[in-house]
């Protein structure tokens, strides 16, 4: 029981902090009602979509493909690292992570691919249209190596940005 006790408390369970304990009523209360599930289930038609149209041109997906909210793009096809691509879509407005892929030949801290999900965008009223838009600014990001077409694609996302404004 004692090496349980010292498991659970401080390790893993926390003082009763009211804040998080309000926030967690808030998040259920949402889960629980019908909205939450169409939310949820779009967000997997985005990925989807985003995963088919990446593929579509270029892109190489760890698990070709996705069945939840996020995918790995092994980032080596364009001749990249997962860093260098975070970095290149970071410029021009897409967030996204560096991640390490199965049997990574790089370090941790650098990484040959990207972990990319659909939540945010599928919050902001975004659809399975609109992945076609954001996979092709993605990989003509990943490969203008002159840097070239960089505004154009920042210009391109702001306009999507645009179209789904996080406060109406």
């Amino acid at each position: 029981a004692t090496l349980i006790n010292k498991a659970v408390f401080p390790g893993i369970q926390g003082g009763p902090l009211m804040h998080i304990i309000a926030a967690k009523a808030v998040a259920f209360g949402e889960a629980l009602k019908p909205e939450f599930r169409e939310y949820q289930t779009q967000i997997v038609r985005n990925a989807a979509r985003l995963a088919d149209e990446l593929v579509k041109r270029g892109a190489k997906l760890v698990a070709d493909g996705t069945d939840n909210h996020l995918m790995l793009v092994d980032v080596t096809c364009f001749g990249i690292t997962g860093k260098e691509a975070q970095l290149i879509l970071d410029d021009v407005n897409i967030t996204c992570n560096k991640n390490g892929i199965p049997f990574d030949k790089q370090k941790p801290f650098v990484t040959s691919g990207i972990r990319l999900g659909t939540p945010a965008v599928t919050s902001r009223g975004m659809k399975e249209d609109d992945m076609e838009v954001i996979a092709d600014c993605i990989v003509t990001a990943l490969t203008d190596k002159d840097g070239s077409k960089k505004e154009e694609v920042k210009a391109k996302v702001e306009n999507l940005l645009k179209k789904y404004p996080l406060y109406a």
